[in-house]
């Protein structure tokens, strides 16, 4: 199982059978375009100050209130204290632009399971709201989740299997309904389940999210339908992309973000 996180990129990619993509040439999310701060003002970056990009790349968390960020638990894995929170800045390398945060608190699903990443959420406190931004609504209905749908994933992270590109970027993924990742004995032995999970992709390795996208949204007809979590290598033939599904545990992170500070 490879998580997305761009921290664990190099040491997985080590140890994932094929994690090498089939695909070449520098393409943005692997297969996408550039995306614009105007068409996903909640797209947020969550940089580390441990990373070994230049720009702090770590993560893709996604804004739900002015004050509460939502990303993968699998990306909090350092101090609280490194990492920072950045909205409205397409290019990671211009610091000119965008509002930054620091994280005051974290909270973790309490059923986060490292070993299958089942329930891979975290909602982070911003130091500094980012007050005026338009936030993202959570989907709700566990039926969003379909066969055919074609959601849209955005992040900042690799745009292949060798490299970052540090630009906002998007790609609409189409919903391969559940069976195509229950099909592959691989997921299924990484805890790929139908009850908390979305399988999202191109089974012809044509795009898909990729290292440093972890926590990043996959939105649905304006709502958060999923975050990305984890995948075997990036656009690689027969494996889709594997998100954590919102609907499913809504009520727990609704409990959460209506405790306000």
């Amino acid at each position: 199982m490879l998580k997305r996180a761009a921290v664990l990129a190099a040491a997985l990619l080590l140890v994932s059978a094929g994690a090498v993509s089939a695909s070449t040439g520098k393409r943005l999310i692997v297969g996408g375009t550039l995306g614009s701060v105007s068409e996903a003002p909640w797209a947020v970056s969550l940089t580390n100050s441990t990373s070994s990009r230049y720009t702090g790349r770590w993560c893709g968390a996604v804004l739900v209130r002015p004050n509460k960020l939502l990303t993968a638990a699998h990306c909090m894995v350092k101090p609280l204290s490194t990492y920072t929170a950045i909205q409205g800045r397409a290019d990671l390398t211009d610091d000119s632009t965008g509002r930054v945060s620091r994280i005051s608190k974290v909270w973790i699903h309490p059923g986060y399971n490292t070993r299958d990443n089942h329930n891979d959420f975290a909602i982070l406190t911003l130091a500094r709201p980012f007050t005026g931004v338009p936030v993202i609504k959570l989907e709700t209905s566990p039926k969003a989740d379909r066969r055919g749908v074609v959601p849209t994933v955005y992040g900042w992270g690799d745009t292949d299997d060798t490299g970052p590109d540090d630009t906002l970027q998007k790609l609409a993924v189409p919903d391969l309904g559940d069976q195509a990742c229950l099909a592959n004995k691989e997921y299924v032995g990484n805890g790929y389940t139908a009850a908390a999970n979305v399988c999202a992709g191109y089974l012809d390795g044509t795009g898909d999210s990729c290292q440093g996208d972890s926590g990043g949204p996959l939105v649905l007809n304006g709502r958060l339908l999923g975050i990305v979590s984890w995948g075997k290598g990036c656009a690689e033939p027969g494996y889709p992309g594997v998100y954590a599904e919102v609907a499913p545990v809504v009520k727990a992170l609704t409990t959460q973000l209506r405790q306000g500070r």
